[in-house]
């Protein structure tokens, strides 16, 4: 009897330690479960704070390209009024030979840069997120007179002259070097790179860059 209650004790003993143990490792995998998380957050935050993923930078010609899509980038439009006066025949003998005319000129200025001409060699991308860009300057890409709203406004012949025919078409060539020259006083070249400069810039952090530099090529003499 003593041995039968012996036996049944010490089986007793054993299903304790058996289920201690199991509410200990159970309560051991909780604990780890609750500090790591269900996608071992912890873990993970610390292997990334050691391991970084790195940040891949568009190349210089991956860079050019996109520029270059820009083609030639028209970043600002000037309208103009000009009044030309021309005249032949002029002095004594005006009032027999002469010939003069008043011309009203409308014209148009566009300006811009023409970025088909970045290279690779204008770019460098450093792996700190910085791209430098040299880019072309700014010039006039069309000049041209508004015809419908141009218009001979005075004209006065000699008596002795139906007037020269060529008179209005050389007035009408000088009133586009005019329109030109007025937009280029009034800083079109200025406007038009600066606007430039900006759309480039957008483009360039759309590409991931955080740090743009953009440096202005010197522009080649008129």
């Amino acid at each position: 009897m003593s041995r039968w209650f012996a036996n049944l004790l010490v089986v007793g003993l054993l299903l304790i330690a058996a289920l201690t143990g199991w509410a200990l490792v159970s309560s051991v995998r909780e604990g780890v479960q609750s500090v790591t998380g269900p996608t071992g957050g912890v873990a993970t935050e610390v292997q990334a704070f050691f391991n970084p993923t790195p940040t891949i930078y568009p190349d210089s010609v991956t860079v050019v390209r996109s520029v270059q899509s820009l083609a030639r980038l028209e970043s600002v439009q000037y309208s103009i009024e000009k009044v030309i006066r021309a005249e032949t025949g002029q002095g004594i003998f005006a009032p027999l030979l002469g010939d003069r005319l008043l011309f009203v000129a409308h014209g148009e200025v566009i300006a811009g840069v023409d970025l088909s001409k970045l290279g690779p060699s204008d770019v460098l991308v450093s792996t700190d997120g910085r791209v430098t860009v040299i880019v072309p300057a700014a010039e006039v890409f069309v000049t041209r007179l508004d015809n419908e709203k141009s218009y001979v406004y005075e004209r006065a012949t000699g008596l002795f002259t139906k007037g020269d025919i060529n008179l209005e078409s050389q007035a009408r060539q000088v009133a586009e070097d005019e329109i030109r020259n007025g937009a280029l006083e009034d800083g079109i070249l200025n406007n038009a790179q600066t606007n430039a400069n900006a759309v480039l810039e957008r483009l360039l952090r759309s590409l991931g860059f955080e740090d743009v530099v953009i440096v202005v090529a010197t522009a080649p003499p008129p």
